[in-house]
Order: structure tokens, then sequence, then C-alpha cells
């Protein structure tokens, strides 16, 4: 199935952080594996010291949990900064990704806010983020920070 519909964001509880942090290490131990910079404890720990139930989502699918995501404001003011987007493995590839970033952009863009986010190098999951009008902003040897202004379709509204 093709672009998921049954989907939903709830707001992110305190109880959700361990689903969360195992989805997190889960989901990007491929590509850490590649860049020689897997840890096991690592991955999960960042997601841990990080969680803001105010900033995050999880998203659920007919109900269940099938993944989250993070969107809290830029720490110079100047936008919204989306992290932790993890869908579970058996969810992915079927536009349930897409639509959720969609949602959020929408938002995004009716509140004029630019977005910014960081993949790492070589991750599929940018070519998710270009299609839907990130584009490049600067590197480093691991991450690849993308950033996304406002739709100017949105401005008009």
């Amino acid at each position: 199935m093709h672009g998921e519909t049954n989907w939903t964001l709830r707001p992110g509880r305190f109880e959700d952080v361990e689903p969360m942090a195992e989805l997190r290490a889960e989901a990007m131990r491929p590509d850490l594996e590649r860049l020689g910079r897997y840890d096991e404890h690592r991955v999960r720990r960042r997601l841990r010291e990080g969680f803001s139930p105010a900033h995050t989502s999880v998203i659920e699918l007919d109900g269940a949990f099938a993944g989250c995501v993070t969107v809290r404001p830029y720490e110079d003011g100047d936008g919204l900064y989306l992290e932790h987007f993890y869908l579970a493995a058996e969810t992915r590839g079927r536009g349930l990704g897409t639509a959720v970033l969609r949602a959020l952009l929408g938002r995004a863009d009716a509140a004029g806010a630019p977005v910014r986010l960081v993949v790492l190098r070589g991750s599929a999951a940018r070519r998710l983020y270009e299609r839907e009008g990130f584009t490049f902003e600067s590197e480093d040897p691991v991450d690849v920070t993308l950033v996304r202004t406002p739709s100017p379709r949105a401005a008009g509204r």
C-alpha cells in the first residue's frame, strides 16, 4: 500500500522514550555502521538525553506505534529543527514518511518558518527530504545539514 492514510500524530509522553530509543538504534544502525560510528549505548542515550515531550509526537498507524518525530524551535530562534524522525521498519517504503513530513511542513509553511535538519552522510533519507524542498546548507565528515524555506504557496494563503 502506498500513501498511508490511517496515521495520526499524538503528543509524546515520558513512557515513549524507551520505544523511541530502540527505534532510533534500529533505524540508524546501518548508516552509523557504514560511517564507523555505531555505538549501541550512545545511539540510545542521545535520544533519551534530548527527549522533549513538549516537542515530540508519536506516529501511530492504525492505532499502533509506528514511529516518532521531534520538531522544536531552532536554537537561534529562526525557524524549526526537525529531528528524531524514525519509522518502524515494517512501515517504511509505503508513503507514511512522506505523508507525515508533508503535514509537518504544511504547519511550518503556515507559520512562515524555515525548517532545518541533520541527516547522516550517505543516508537514503536525504532523498525524501530533498524531494520535499530541502537543500544543502553545510556538512562535516558525518552529518549533512539541510534547510527548507517556507513554501511560497503558503505565503499567499
